[in-house]
């Protein structure tokens, strides 16, 4: 192959992550809660079931339904005691008003919360989307009494990729979950269940239900069953690049970025990762070269925040250096975060995939 100099006044001169501090208002936190740019268009008619998984087919009649009873007719009631200064009644008698998604990496499960987000009859701003990272975020900008107040209006709230690793943030989320549904507001949430635990029933499930405590009569769990679609069929993850492959298609590629690994992992450690959206936005191509194991653990959850942002906005990734399954050691991988680092494997070797086509030939 031949080694011709990039010549950077004859193509794009990509940017550097690490060169960018966004600053992101609480309003636009708030505004955000939508489904991301990958799930703007799904919905539940555009969820491909898979005939050997009945459940899969099962959970999308079961949201269809739970959607089409959000129709708004308890909320102007529920707008009445509101005004007239007496508190909402207690939905607890009239059976789950919430969701919950439990199952595999890659069964769909996002795509159908995003499909309920779509399908329920209200305006946008009377829904809210958002991972539970992205919730527990708001609630630190905007402080917990001012997140019941604004979200309280809502007629849904779904919660994507729900966290039961870290007991501060479950029992915050858990408190602000028990205000809203007070408040008359439907819940949807999803979860992973590990790889080795799918065999054993309802695991990840049984944690969420045993978390959430007084709320679990509000919820009704469904597992979808099934093996990873960003993987189906698919061929292996793609081998890593050569830093100079991945230098020319960032100097290739219209509003890339390009960075060394190790500086970038130092620099996401300045940046709240409520803010990594910003930190991406505007992106086409995310290039990274000198890919290299992750040093800690604190590094590793900033690094699987950056991972789903970029999957949220479809941003294909290029690398040298190290693939993406070895970025997390043994300890990380089993330990309390693992799922988290799963999932950040399994969605940039996705993005791994998506980036074959700036690949010049």
């Amino acid at each position: 192959m031949s080694t011709v100099p990039v010549s950077p006044a004859a193509s794009p001169r990509p940017v550097s992550l690490c060169a960018r501090t966004p600053r992101v208002a609480a309003e636009r936190l708030v505004g955000e809660m939508v489904p991301p740019p990958r799930f703007d268009s799904v919905r539940f008619d555009t969820y491909v079931p898979d005939p050997r998984q009945p459940s899969q087919a099962e959970a999308v009649t079961v949201l269809s339904t739970f959607a089409a009873g959000l129709d708004g007719a308890a909320d102007t009631e529920r707008g009445k005691r509101r005004w007239f200064g007496r508190k909402p009644a207690d939905t607890a008698a009239a059976g789950p008003r919430g969701v919950y998604l439990d199952g595999g990496y890659g069964v769909g499960k996002t795509h159908l919360l995003a499909s309920l987000w779509h399908a329920t009859p209200a305006a946008p701003e009377e829904k809210a989307f958002g991972t539970f990272v992205e919730l527990t975020n708001l609630v630190g900008a905007l402080g917990f009494q001012q997140t019941v107040k604004t979200l309280g209006g809502h007629r849904l709230l779904c919660i994507d990729e729900f966290e039961l690793d870290d007991p501060g943030d479950t029992v915050l989320v858990s408190s602000l979950l028990s205000r809203l549904v007070k408040a008359g507001v439907a819940l949807a949430a999803t979860s992973n269940t590990l790889p080795g635990k799918l065999g054993e029933g309802r695991f990840a499930a049984a944690d969420f239900m045993r978390e959430i405590q007084g709320l679990s009569a509000r919820f009704r769990p469904l597992r979808i069953d099934g093996e990873d679609y960003r993987h189906r069929g698919l061929p292996e993850a793609p081998a890593p690049l050569t830093t100079e492959q991945v230098t020319r298609a960032a100097h290739a590629t219209e509003a890339a970025s390009l960075d060394d690994f190790p500086s970038l992992l130092a620099h996401l450690a300045t940046v709240h990762p409520s803010r990594y959206g910003a930190l991406t936005e505007g992106l086409r191509a995310a290039c990274f070269t000198d890919v290299g194991p992750v040093p800690d653990q604190s590094t590793a959850l900033r690094l699987v925040v950056l991972a789903d942002r970029l999957y949220d906005r479809e941003i294909p990734v290029l690398a040298s250096g190290l693939p993406f399954d070895r970025l997390f050691g043994e300890e990380m991988l089993n330990g309390g975060y693992r799922k988290k680092y799963f999932r950040a494997i399994s969605r940039l070797t996705a993005l791994a995939r998506d980036a074959k086509g700036l690949l010049a030939e």
